[in-house]
């Protein structure tokens, strides 16, 4: 099957940068598609449809649709996109951005919509598209829910024609859900992150505590940051005095399992600033897409943890932030959910498993940072270069017969 229009497709890619308006990162999940397809040359339209309420920095709905509307076309126009985005407000229900004339005439004549994250509410609305591509960005909560645990969502699933996942190395014990999952990551738009200004002398990132509720499968339970975090506690005091700080979301509860009586019922922001982390408010320091990748830039690079799910599922998933954090130059350290099966490890992306190997690793990169720095930017060039990433991605959704090369294949290995 020969490619529509050889030189451009049509495409509608699909995102939460107006539902979540506070949070700089999630902007720049959705962002780097846009933009990436923007510039292998094709026609891009973003739309938001999720259904999901937007809301105020101290969580109440919010019924005026002029912030969350404002904050969207703000981003878009700074991208050169001022007329290529469509919002659904779901409070008061109302499209915002191309009229309901243009907005109809872009999904009849679309090529392909990418829906990523899984975001559209009801996919099924917008099949006139040629062919509707399913990215999944949360594996193993996706495979377990698409597997029966919800069939309202496995219709959402079902509703597309390609499937993609984050999860290049996804475990064998995880369900077969009967979709073929075509591995993919992260792209980025490498000229936006490039930095040449001096960090400064911490390692950070961005992260919530916990997003949901555990999800569990054959007598196993999948849950969130909190669960794996716990396992590091006193790595501040172990690396001092290389400092720390996370720019933490939602840190309300330890997790059920997690019961110390030691801490005598003190909140995890406590805790942690006892234990030596630096806490700062992400609100203050990357809200928006500017801020966050300032954020990133002036790090000297990245210490996390992943979601329990992505470790005990060995999915392979590896963060869309800490591709940024590579793509600005700044080396991450993180913990391995088996994509060291899929990416290269030991210089600019260092994977532990455990404290000892979280602290050799922060160690490593602060005894040789202009190697790992160096690496760093390397590693996103190869490997997640918007260009590349994406250009693959449409040639297998498109069912060309030769997708373009890069250190991916269809198991995950490189």
């Amino acid at each position: 099957m020969a490619m529509p229009r050889e030189s451009s497709l049509r495409i509608i890619v699909t995102g939460l940068i107006a539902t979540h308006r506070f949070q700089g990162g999630v902007t720049w999940d959705y962002l780097n598609v846009v933009l990436g397809l923007k510039r292998l040359g094709h026609d891009v339209y973003y739309l938001e449809d999720t259904g999901g309420w937007p809301y105020h920095l101290d969580g109440a709905i919010a019924y005026d649709p002029k912030p969350t509307v404002d904050h969207l076309a703000g981003v878009m126009a700074a991208f050169g996109l001022a007329a290529n985005w469509a919002y659904h407000f779901p409070t008061r229900p109302q499209w915002f951005g191309l009229s309901d004339r243009k907005r109809e005439e872009v999904v009849r004549s679309a090529d392909m919509l990418i829906n990523v994250s899984g975001t559209l509410e009801r996919p099924d609305r917008y099949r006139q598209a040629k062919k509707l591509v399913y990215v999944d960005t949360d594996p193993v909560f996706t495979q377990i829910k698409a597997a029966g645990s919800d069939p309202e969502f496995r219709a959402r699933v079902n509703a597309h024609d390609v499937h993609f996942s984050f999860g290049e190395t996804l475990g064998e014990e995880l369900p077969d859900t009967g979709h073929l999952w075509h591995p993919t990551r992260q792209p980025v738009v490498l000229d936006e992150w490039r930095s040449t200004a001096a960090p400064r002398n911490a390692f950070t990132t961005v992260m919530n505590w916990s997003s949901y509720d555990v999800i569990r499968y054959r007598g196993r339970t999948y849950g969130q940051k909190d669960i794996e975090f716990v396992k590091f506690l006193d790595l501040p005091q172990r690396v001092s005095p290389i400092p720390l700080e996370l720019a933490l979301h939602k840190a309300v509860s330890w997790p059920s399992q997690e019961a110390d009586p030691g801490r005598c019922g003190s909140a995890p922001r406590e805790i942690l600033r006892e234990r030596g982390w630096r806490i700062v408010d992400p609100i203050e320091v990357c809200a928006d897409f500017a801020s966050y990748r300032r954020y990133i830039q002036a790090s000297k690079g990245e210490w996390s943890v992943a979601k329990n799910a992505y470790v005990a599922g060995r999915s392979g998933w590896f963060s869309c932030r800490s591709a940024c954090y590579l793509a600005a130059g700044r080396p991450v350290v993180v913990q391995d959910t088996g994509f060291s099966r899929a990416l290269p490890v030991g210089e600019g992306i260092v994977s532990f498993s455990s404290l000892e190997e979280a602290e050799a690793g922060i160690r490593e990169v602060e005894g040789n940072y202009e190697r790992h720095a160096k690496a760093a930017r390397e590693i996103a060039e190869a490997y997640f270069d918007s260009g590349k990433v994406l250009a693959r991605l449409l040639a297998i959704a498109m069912n060309l017969k030769a997708a373009p090369s890069i250190p991916l294949d269809e198991h995950g290995s490189p």
